[in-house]
């Protein structure tokens, strides 16, 4: 079983949906993710998140709402193995009528590309955190409205607590 890394990490992350379809980061080997990322020590959560967005698709959202809150234990890759609890904070967004999707002046390390993706394709697409893949279709049903239980449990890379 890997090991707990002391400390929790905060992650806020942007939904941001546009008729059909939805704005993802495309990473390397084909892996999607919401914009977003680690909230700094002393930032608040929603400045962090404007941060991360900036950064990683070159605008401010508009009219962040929180929807989502979750733990996460995330798998880091090391020797030997160890996890991170992450708290995860999920936000319904939007960006401005013209914003074609670009990756930001400081994209994620291994972000490739913005995209807008059909709702329809994301059953064939593998997500991190792997949890999006349950998450993200009753987020996007509701239309990023607030969904209960706001607070949505724990999640796991692997089934090792």
């Amino acid at each position: 079983m890997a090991e707990l890394i002391p400390g929790v990490r905060n992650s806020a992350r942007a939904l941001i949906l546009r008729e059909d379809h939805i704005l993802l980061l495309q990473k390397e080997d084909d892996v999607y993710a919401l914009p977003g990322g680690g909230q700094e020590t002393g930032e608040p959560l929603e400045a962090a998140l404007q941060r991360e967005c900036r950064e990683e698709i070159g605008t401010d959202v508009l009219a962040p709402a929180l929807i989502q809150v979750c733990d996460y234990f995330k798998l880091k890759h090391t020797e030997p193995a160890t996890r991170r609890h992450q708290v995860d904070f999920i936000f319904r967004c939007a960006v401005p009528d013209d914003y074609a999707p670009h990756n930001g002046p400081s994209p994620d390390k291994r972000q490739l590309e913005v995209r807008w993706i059909e709702v329809r394709d994301l059953v064939r697409l593998a997500f991190s955190p792997a949890y999006l893949v349950l998450q993200l279709p009753r987020l996007i049903e509701a239309r990023g409205l607030t969904v209960e239980p706001l607070y949505t449990g724990v999640f796991h890379d692997q089934s090792n607590p």
